[in-house]
């Protein structure tokens, strides 16, 4: 009788390309995939190490995995398993714990999913992790994540990911582009590149992404390009001057900072200070002024006081940018930042975090309203919100429509007329289906 098989992700778009292309595999095997409520023989959960309590995060979906089936076969993979393997191990229900080289090959180590009395771990050593495994999103969303790089040689001082994911280590040019015309031929309109350090890409070799998105435009069917993130010291002028020009690379770019104190971003050992990350900025602005411009931040991270917080709030309120990803520092074992003085209140990083969160609504609210009365063309999510359904711009603006299952997956111009409370975009279709 055909096992069945369900699947969790935590984290990154890179961890959704890896789940998707591991059950692929598995199907492959015999396996039926199904949703995770239905009580599925296996379970596989791919894990983070960037969210905070990944250990109660993990425990909360092993049990609920288990309530949906008592006698399924849990397996736990991803960062978090690479990390902290023993205490995943010992999380009751659990059988079966994989490090970043094992979890691709998956389908070695469950054998017959019988459950086992004590949870058995894969895992070698990270600095051993060397060899490259392509992976892709499909079916799952209507954009595609395609992975083209994995690890990070940066070591930056709050960061475990080098330690979760060893050294950087790239895809070739050919193979992402022969994976990126399989997607598309599948149906996929929107590709997203991603990796651990995805500027990255080529390092080592004679590669570059300049050279791969120059490939990637050349891709017949492809109608859209995205970057997920790219370091600013990465960002060259030459890849935003042919992202300006492209075919197909939307203008939406998020670009990690961290801290907007240029002290604060020589404690954390980024490459690059504020007056480079400025210029990345105004660079995109000038050649692409309805851009899409998205800001890692990192509040309460050791030794930022008060004054520190508010040199990056101010240098972030006067930046042409359009939203941020928030994240309260917490510590994180084996980090150089776990052992520096200074340490902030949580009551004062949560307080932080407060204050960042409002500007970010300021800010995506004012980029929004840049774009009412214009048209632009969205592509259409599968998921819908009842009478509703959404999409998003090719500046990743987020607007619904009444639901009409003959739009998804097609875009189509749309005209931007309001932002509701929700800070959604409502307007009216403009256009023939592209």
């Amino acid at each position: 009788m055909q096992k069945t098989l369900a699947f969790y992700t935590l984290g990154c778009k890179l961890n959704f390309s890896e789940t998707s292309t591991i059950g692929r595999k598995l199907s492959e095997e015999g396996y039926q995939k199904v949703e995770f409520h239905e009580g599925a023989d296996v379970y596989v959960i791919n894990t983070c190490s960037v969210t905070d309590h990944a250990d109660r995060r993990c425990r909360k979906i092993v049990n609920e995995a288990l309530r949906h089936n008592p006698n399924a076969f849990i397996a736990v993979i991803g960062c978090y398993a690479q990390l902290k393997p023993q205490e995943i191990a010992n999380i009751e229900g659990v059988d079966l714990v994989l490090g970043a080289a094992e979890k691709f090959n998956i389908q070695d180590f469950i054998g017959d999913g019988t459950k086992k009395a004590k949870a058995e771990i894969k895992e070698g050593k990270i600095k051993e992790v060397l060899e490259y495994h392509s992976s892709y999103s499909i079916g799952d969303r209507t954009r595609t994540f395609l992975k083209v790089q994995d690890g990070c040689d940066y070591f930056c001082s709050f960061c475990t990911i080098p330690l979760a994911r060893g050294k950087s280590r790239s895809d070739t040019i050919a193979n992402v582009v022969k994976q990126a015309e399989e997607v598309v031929a599948l149906g996929s309109k929107e590709i997203v590149l991603t990796g651990v350090n995805t500027g990255d890409f080529g390092a080592g070799t004679n590669e570059n992404l300049l050279q791969l998105l120059q490939a990637l435009d050349q891709v017949e069917g492809l109608n859209r390009l995205r970057i997920s993130s790219i370091e600013p010291n990465l960002l060259s002028d030459e890849i935003i001057e042919f992202a300006a020009t492209s075919k197909t690379i939307v203008p939406h770019f998020h670009i990690p900072l961290q801290s907007g104190s240029d002290e604060m971003l020589q404690s954390m050992r980024r490459k690059y200070l504020t007056q480079l990350y400025t210029s990345r900025v105004e660079k995109i602005k000038a050649l692409m002024p309805e851009a899409c411009i998205g800001v890692d931040v990192i509040i309460g991270y050791p030794g930022e006081t008060k004054e520190h917080f508010l040199e990056t709030y101010n240098y972030l309120n006067e930046l042409d940018i359009s939203y941020l990803h928030v994240f309260t520092y917490s510590e994180r074992p084996n980090t150089t930042a776990q052992k520096l003085p200074g340490k902030v209140l949580l009551r004062e990083r949560n307080e932080r975090s407060k204050m960042l969160h409002i500007l970010s609504d300021k800010k995506r609210r004012h980029f929004y309203e840049q774009h009412i009365s214009k048209t632009y063309p969205v592509l259409w999510e599968i998921e819908n919100d009842g009478d509703t359904m959404h999409g998003f711009t090719s500046n990743y603006i987020k607007v619904k429509t009444a639901y009409d299952p003959s739009l998804v997956n097609e875009i189509q111009p749309f005209k931007l007329l309001s932002i509701d409370n929700d800070m959604v975009v409502t307007g009216q279709l403009a256009g023939v289906l592209v």
